[in-house]
Parts: structure tokens; C-alpha cells; sequence
């Protein structure tokens, strides 16, 4: 397969996966992108279509752009959803596999206290 597919591939999945999923102000969506050089996360409310919280690989320091990067991620993401009160939201992965930092930065999210 080659890329320009596999590409196409994941956004069509994106487009399904954004048909069923929708963040309110009381349940935000966790939205999740990854790139060669890095993981990032953003909690979006879409009734407003404000991000109230976002986290990227860059703002931790000596962290490598591993599983375990990915998991520090998404306890980053849980604390700075914590500070603004937000306990539950819903996971978006954006047409990835739930499998290696996609599936660590949801653990990562999990073990900092927010329940998908």
C-alpha cells in the first residue's frame, strides 16, 4: 500500500469516527494526532468549538517520541484537565488503530484521572 493511500485510508476512517463522536461542555472530546516527530492532544468542546486543553510532546522536557512519551502526554493532558475541572471525555483517535501511542496515551489519560 502505498502512502498517499494509507493516508486516505485513515482520514475516511476520521470522517466515520467524528459522525458518532461529539463533545459537550460536560463530556469534551479528547482528540489525539501523531506525526513523526511528536503526539499531541487537545480537549475540544464542539457545542462551542473552543479547545479548552491541549498537550503536546514538545512541553515535557527529555522525552523521547516513544510509547512512553505518549504516555506522558496523556498524563500532562489529565492534569491540565483536572485543573479545569473536566473528569470524563470522550476519546477521539482520529482513524488511528487503538494500538501503541495511540492506546499509551490513552492509559497515560486514564492513570491521570480522567475516565473515558
Amino acid at each position: 500500500m502505498i502512502k498517499t493511500e494509507k493516508k486516505s485510508s485513515r482520514l475516511q476512517r476520521k470522517k466515520r469516527v467524528r459522525a458518532k463522536v461529539f463533545g459537550t461542555a460536560e463530556r469534551p472530546r479528547l482528540a489525539v494526532f501523531k506525526s513523526l516527530h511528536g503526539i499531541y492532544a487537545q480537549v475540544i468542546d464542539d457545542a462551542k468549538g473552543k479547545t479548552l486543553a491541549s498537550a503536546s510532546l514538545s512541553e515535557i522536557k527529555k522525552i523521547k517520541n516513544t510509547m512512553d512519551g505518549a504516555k506522558e502526554v496523556g498524563k500532562l493532558i489529565a492534569k491540565k484537565c483536572i485543573e479545569i475541572k473536566i473528569t470524563s471525555v470522550v476519546y477521539d483517535r482520529a482513524g488511528y488503530k487503538y494500538h501503541g501511542k495511540i492506546r499509551f496515551l490513552a492509559e497515560g489519560a486514564r492513570e491521570g484521572g480522567l475516565k473515558f
